[in-house]
């Protein structure tokens, strides 16, 4: 849950954040037929090109990333984006969902023996943390592992833990639709670049904001060393990869950080989703693809973190996180007659093709409703990612995944 206090029966409230998304999404589906103009995850702005922002201004001008956004932790506000649903190669930062999906499998304390099976299908060039096969790992370890190091050795031990990569990976994809981040569509756990693989920097912020529920997220994500296993009592030290966490090769620590995740690869480029907590209020920020290398990611994800609590605080929503369907989310799902292409008809007239699959109402649901659509119509961008450029980087970076 995202909060304390208890959730209210779905058909009798309605969540803040869903309040959000239907002010941005309803009135554009009441004002033309659906076929016209589908609703978007989180309000149609959210599916504009370039900048979106209401009430507030002093953007950071040198913005070059190909997407990113800034939410308030707290109340889901979208407030400010720039191509927030575009498809991108998430590299490592999909680790949140996979994180999402399986930290609660396991208990920390755990203990596994890794084998080589456990490391057979690791693709070249990953980013590592050290795992080797006879050594006996806690899961606490290995998942300080695939947070501080991005080791993709570490997801590739829980993954077959979990009963292999296959059902890893069905299983994030599962969590995917529940949290209705529907621009994603997992191939591999860690990350790596693989054909098809993408997500969007809306999608990222919702698995940060549902990781940072948990405790034992939070922690991870927040730790800047550990010692790991290194055979017999001997460790080493390993150190957590976000520069804004551990202010590495000169970029200065956020004041207020609280992690989340960082990711590189040649087809990704540079990408990062954080969170900092300053005076009460925690922002969420996500930039994907920036042009310029090296640190520039961080450079903008703090450039934005600025502005969210100095401007953003003017700022009017243009968007929202939805909730997770099994948070009293609302969705809808097209019919079997739409799915084949049947006409919609303007909501509120005539028989409608969307059907509702469960929410506080049918106004309500195009929330989420128009997530089957969009996520046909933006399918084909995703190979826009393949035009990412590989920079020098340090060592500890610059690996795949």
């Amino acid at each position: 849950m995202r909060d304390s206090s208890p959730v209210p029966p779905r058909a009798a409230q309605l969540s803040r954040r869903a309040a959000l998304g239907l002010a941005a999404a309803v009135p554009l589906a009441a004002a033309s037929p659906a076929s016209a103009a589908t609703p978007v995850i989180g309000g149609e702005r959210l599916a504009r090109a370039g900048v979106q922002v209401r009430g507030a201004s002093g953007l950071p001008k040198r913005l070059t990333a190909r997407s990113w956004l800034v939410a308030d932790h707290e109340s889901g506000e979208v407030l400010a984006s720039y191509h927030a649903h575009t498809h991108l190669a998430p590299a490592s930062t999909l680790k949140m969902l996979f994180a999402d999906t399986l930290l609660k499998n396991f208990e920390r304390t755990e203990r596994h023996r890794v084998t080589d099976a456990d490391l057979a299908d690791i693709p070249s060039g990953s980013s590592m943390v050290g795992v080797k096969p006879g050594i006996t790992y806690t899961v606490e370890q290995l998942w300080l592992g695939v947070f501080l190091r991005s080791g993709n050795d570490a997801v590739h031990v829980l993954s077959h833990m979990n009963g292999g990569l296959a059902r890893t990976v069905a299983q994030m994809q599962a969590k995917a639709q529940d949290l209705q981040a529907l621009d994603t569509h997992v191939v591999s756990p860690d990350g790596f670049d693989h054909k098809g693989q993408v997500s969007s920097a809306y999608d990222l912020t919702l698995f940060a904001r549902h990781g940072l529920a948990d405790a034992d997220f939070r922690a991870y994500c927040h730790t800047k060393t550990a010692n790991f296993p290194a055979g017999g009592k001997k460790t080493f030290q390993i150190q957590n990869t976000d520069r804004l966490l551990t202010g590495a090769w000169g970029v200065p620590t956020y004041d207020g950080l609280i992690g989340v995740k960082n990711g590189y690869t040649s087809n990704a480029g540079n990408t990062f989703t954080g969170a900092a907590t300053r005076g009460g209020r925690t922002l969420l920020v996500t930039v994907m693809h920036p042009k310029s290398g090296g640190s520039g990611v961080y450079e903008e994800t703090a450039a934005l973190l600025d502005w969210g609590f100095k401007e953003g605080t003017k700022a009017q929503s243009v968007g929202a996180l939805v909730d997770p369907l099994s948070e009293g989310g609302a969705s809808v799902a097209p019919t079997r007659k739409a799915a084949a292409g049947a006409p919609a008809t303007a909501a509120g007239g005539g028989s409608s093709s969307w059907g509702l699959v469960g929410g506080a109402g049918g106004a309500v649901a195009l929330l989420a409703g128009g997530a089957y659509a969009w996520r046909r119509r933006r399918r084909v961008v995703g190979d826009e990612a393949r035009e990412g450029r590989q920079e020098r980087q340090d060592g500890q970076d610059r690996h795949q995944g």
